[in-house]
């Protein structure tokens, strides 16, 4: 073996030897505290704004209606294209949270919003509400939702299910406000000028943005970030001379540089999206189970009011049984955070998640029966318990699955699926009402999907935790077995003889090994 190629295989084994930096995920561990709880109030403004708008917004549907003449399935459309905007905008909010951070984000998206509703005042036409609300209003909230519930996972972890339910929780907050005042700004204003206020209420996002102080541990991302520079630098030119020795000499050297070009690109890719995590089995089960979920999670908050004029219940009291849901979606995340914290729950909660969605499902397939104000509030209460505990879980059981450090990326990819469904999911309901004159096939549609949904998700998970119980097994027979643990030794100390034997020449690889060793323990140390 010739000097130089003892120096790639020593270089090479230097590489894959080098353990990483720290052993969390962040690398940091999370303060789990202090300024987090002021972020978490930020993180209820924004997440509140992002889930309740559009839910208050169908205070105006039967006024819409009156002054553009158009169906029930048309004005759920404004809605829908909101909903699905603030979900199909999650990857893009992931790409500029990774590239600048959960504040600025969150600022910008505030500034959004204040400006669709603005200009949604001045639309002369139901196209033009699309474009404002739908759209442009649509695409704040999603630069608002995103960051705030990313933000919370660098801020938590061992208290993370508790804060994710205080934040949540901010939701059904709004509602239980946002509702009755949009009731009252359209009696005193007309719904022109409740547009123009909104989006100045609206504008509070930037505020709950601004407090969304970037974590700590700068010091030690700066020096991580240095040594994984050094060992990238490392690893290309261990690569190419390798392939230098390795290749023959008539490979046309442009075939190369398109290959390296290919590379960098897809690396460019995934440094801001995982693509990756859909090679992740729990991944893949809670997207699949998630998607089928939303096509009927909506569509009942958006026509209840509508449902309960419809039977001749006066307007106010309309509205006000979607305060009752949120005063009790208000109890039940934060609840519902607790109980997912707790010892019993906490290591099997994707159980607890796929119950609740069950719960949900049932909770509209019996609305029908309820013929009533009375009944309607029964059902109100309920179905505040049951969307109030999926809420409170829909991002941590993701967390759950994949990580904190890859859940930026796994929230992006999950909301621009989901889109498809929350974009479908009203105008199907509303198609149905306008078909058979009846609100009860929407209510039974939602339910039958929402109890599919939550079925296949116990039944898969059920399956993964199996997996994951059996390849845990595995790994620890295969490290307890003496024969792998010997081989490991010998392969060791063969590595260590030629190391000893590399001579000079080897001196400078050597002595950058160590000051890499240092700079990864003074990053552990801090």
């Amino acid at each position: 073996m010739t000097v130089r190629e003892r120096k790639v295989v020593f270089a090479l084994k230097l590489v894959l030897t080098m353990s990483p930096p720290v052993s969390s995920d962040l690398g940091y561990i999370p303060p789990d505290g202090g300024w987090g709880w002021a972020v978490v109030f930020g993180a209820s403004i924004s997440v509140g704004f992002a889930y309740t708008f559009p839910k208050a917004f169908t205070i105006y549907f039967k006024e819409l209606q009156a002054v553009y003449s158009i169906s029930y399935s048309q004005i759920a459309w404004i809605t829908s294209i909101m909903c699905a905007t603030t979900y199909g905008g999650g990857p893009i909010s992931s790409i500029l949270v990774n590239r600048y951070g959960s504040r600025p984000v969150v600022m910008f998206g505030g500034l959004l919003c204040g400006i669709g509703m603005v200009s949604a005042a001045f639309c002369t036409s139901i196209l033009q509400l699309y474009i404002c609300v739908g759209f442009i209003t649509g695409f704040g909230l999603a630069l608002n939702l995103q960051p705030s519930v990313i933000i919370i996972g660098k801020y938590f972890l061992k208290r993370r299910p508790i804060a994710n339910g205080l934040a949540m929780a901010g939701s059904p907050v709004m509602l239980c406000t946002l509702a009755p005042l949009n009731q009252f700004l359209f009696d005193n204003f007309g719904w022109r000028g409740s547009f123009l206020i909104l989006g100045a209420i609206l504008l509070h996002c930037c505020v709950a943005g601004a407090l969304f102080r970037p974590i700590g541990a700068d010091t030690a991302s700066v020096k991580m970030q240095k040594i994984e520079e050094g060992k990238e630098t490392l690893k290309e030119e261990v690569t190419k001379d390798a392939m230098e020795m390795s290749s023959p000499a008539n490979v046309p050297m442009e075939t190369k540089m398109e290959e390296e070009g290919e590379k960098d690109c897809c690396e460019k890719i995934n440094q801001y999206l995982d693509f990756s995590l859909f090679k992740h089995r729990g991944f893949l089960i809670y997207l699949i189970g998630n998607v089928l979920m939303f096509l009927g999670f909506f569509a009942p908050i958006v026509f209840l009011a509508p449902y309960a004029k419809h039977i001749g219940i006066d307007e106010y009291s309309a509205a006000f049984l979607l305060s009752i849901l949120a005063i009790v979606d208000m109890i039940a995340r934060p609840t519902t955070g607790i109980i997912a914290n707790s010892k019993w729950v906490r290591p099997r909660i994707q159980y607890f998640f796929s119950f609740s969605i069950a719960f949900n499902g049932a909770c509209h397939l019996l609305c029908p029966l309820a013929s009533g104000y009375t009944g309607l509030v029964v059902y109100s209460v309920f179905f505040g318990l049951a969307f109030g505990m999926v809420c409170a879980m829909l991002f941590e059981t993701l967390m759950d699955l994949v990580g904190a450090a890859r859940f930026t990326s796994a929230v992006g990819l999950v909301t621009i699926a989901e889109c498809c469904t929350i974009l479908l999911g009203p105008p199907i309901g509303g198609t149905l009402i306008d078909t058979f004159g009846d609100y009860k096939y929407m209510f039974i549609k939602c339910g039958a999907v929402m109890v599919l949904a939550g079925t296949f998700l116990f039944i898969m998970n059920y399956y993964n935790y199996r997996m994951l119980t059996k390849e845990e097994k595995e790994r620890k027979a295969k490290e307890e077995d003496p024969k792998s643990v010997r081989t490991e030794n010998e392969g060791r100390n063969n590595w260590n003889k030629e190391a000893t034997q590399g001579g000079p020449e080897l001196e400078p690889l050597r002595e950058e090994q160590e000051g890499l060793k240092k700079e990864v323990n003074g990053t552990n140390e801090v």
